[in-house]
């Protein structure tokens, strides 16, 4: 497996998981510490952790140290390989729209 493909993997079993969606929507905006994360995903600061280390490990989430406090935050970059994997199928998906279009103008013109 290329190291492209692993990291299609890695990225969709991150995103398999509901508690680590919740956690990406938590730390979109802005650098959050765990704490912040677990209050508002209501998970407890273990469980947190635990799913930050998972979607960092997986290049969706990066951290910094300020401090005593670990602050975590979406890194965009790391959805490269989710995104180019969609994109694949928007081409195809397009042009069959086109043509539906395309076909229902005719019957209307016809």
């Amino acid at each position: 497996m290329g190291a492209e493909a692993a990291d299609l993997d890695r990225s969709l079993r991150a995103l398999a998981d509901g508690n680590r969606r919740a956690i990406l929507r938590a730390i979109r905006t802005e650098a959050r510490a765990v704490g912040e994360v677990a209050h508002q995903v209501g998970l407890s600061q273990q469980a947190t952790s635990h799913h930050l280390r998972a979607l960092t490990r997986a290049g969706l989430a990066a951290s910094r140290q300020d401090g005593t406090r670990h602050l975590y935050v979406v890194n965009t970059d790391g959805f490269a390989a989710v995104r180019s994997y969609l994109d694949d199928f928007w081409p195809s998906k397009l042009a069959a729209l086109k043509s539906a279009v395309e076909a229902s103008e005719d019957i209307q013109d016809g």
